[in-house]
Parts: C-alpha cells; structure tokens; sequence
C-alpha cells in the first residue's frame, strides 16, 4: 500500500473529529462547538399550530453533532447544552432555559440519541448515505421515545394527542433533516479523503 493511499484511509472507529489534530484545547473546542451549534440552531423555531413543541433546528444539531463528535464528545456536548439551559442560558427553543418545559423531554431524548448516533458512527455508519439514513432515523426514533411522553405527561394529554402534537406535524421537517444528515456526513469524509 502506498503512502498516499494509507493517508487516506479511515481508521477503523474514526469519526469527523478525530481528523482534527488531538489535543486537549480540540476537546474543549470540539465540545463547546457542539453545544454553542445546538443552542444556535435551537433558536430556529416555528411554532406549530396546536403544539406546545415548535420546529427546531435542535433536532439536527444534535443528530449532526453525535455523528461528528462521536458518542463521548456527543454526550458531552449535548449535556453542557442541557446543563446550560437548565441553569438558566437563554439557548433552548426561542430563547428560553429552565427545565419541566413540554418540549424538555425532546432535550433528554436528544441527549442520548445524540450518543447513540455518535456510537454508530465510530463503526462507519456516516460514511454512506443508506447507513446515514438508519443512523438517523434511529436518532429520531430515539428523541420521539423520550419527547412525546414527556410531553403526554407534563400537559396531562393523552397518549394520543401527543402523538398528534408531538410526533405527527414533525415527520416531514425530521425527513428533511435526515436527508441534510444523509448528504452531508458521507460528503464531508470524501471531502477529507477518507472512506
């Protein structure tokens, strides 16, 4: 094998990040990052008609940030945004914080589907576009557990009307944002080079 082509060659378990130099500052940076991307892209929000839960950018920052961070980063980066929030930063959907909010649960399943993505993408799951799409419907799969009953149980609705607020009148934003995810991650590692 030529130098050039092992120089391209991803190393089993390797996810976006790592092609950063290692370092402690790129730790902190690549945490951070992923927190202040979430927060930022939390204040993208439509509210939808009947819902207490607005469209957000959040879905994607997290499920984007786990597969380039990886799970460990990924968590991380998701609980210093949550942490943040909860204590009182003004980062979450329209610029609120605190927790107990309707939309609360959608946070604590971003938390650990944003783990959950980043440890599938350590074994190559963002490397093609049909492996992105099942890494990201299980994201999103994994936010909706969490996010509608929470929201079931902190508005006191039934399991039906919070399928109706919580889950229905999202399905196709989330299906422009998994394929976003799909074209982007496999894009980025051709961009770098690597396979």
């Amino acid at each position: 094998m030529s130098t050039a082509t092992a120089a391209t060659t991803a190393r089993p378990g390797e996810v976006l990040a790592d092609l950063i130099p290692a370092s402690r500052v790129r730790e902190a940076a690549l945490v951070l990052g992923g927190a202040a991307l979430t927060g930022l892209a939390a204040q993208i929000a439509v509210p939808v008609p009947g819902s207490p839960v607005p469209v957000t950018g959040q879905t994607f920052a997290a499920l984007l940030v786990g597969t380039a961070l990886g799970a460990r980063r990924g968590f991380l980066s998701f609980a210093l945004y949550a942490l943040a929030g909860i204590a009182g930063l003004p980062w979450f959907a329209g610029g609120t914080s605190g927790a107990g909010g309707a939309s609360f649960g959608y946070i604590l399943g971003m938390l650990l589907a944003s783990t959950l993505v980043g440890a599938l993408a350590r074994r190559g799951a963002d490397r093609s576009v049909l492996r992105m799409a099942g890494t990201m419907l299980l994201g999103e799969a994994v936010i909706y557990a969490v996010g509608v009953p929470y929201l079931a149980i902190a508005t006191g609705m039934s399991a039906t009307a919070a399928i109706a607020a919580g889950l229905t009148p999202f399905l196709i934003g989330d299906a422009l944002k998994a394929i976003l995810a799909m074209g982007a991650l496999p894009t980025a590692w051709k961009l770098a080079g690597k396979r």
